[in-house]
């Protein structure tokens, strides 16, 4: 139930890639991408959803998320 009402509140998290992507797989590199990420240190705005909350821990050493 609480996540319905995130997600129905328009809840938003703020993603940073902080870890260079060069050495890892390329199937990470493709997460990194897929997020929308194009540079280091670049920060983006995306739903609070469970998918992308998946997304994140995927590649956790790549990503973090702030509040």
């Amino acid at each position: 139930m609480a996540e319905e009402s995130k997600q129905q509140d328009g809840a938003k998290i703020r993603i940073q890639y902080y870890r260079s992507a060069i050495g890892f797989p390329k199937t990470q590199k493709e997460v990194v991408r897929s997020v929308g990420f194009t540079k280091l240190n670049q920060v983006v705005e995306r739903p609070d959803t469970p998918s992308m909350r998946g997304v994140v821990e995927k590649v956790p050493h790549l990503l973090r998320i702030i509040e």
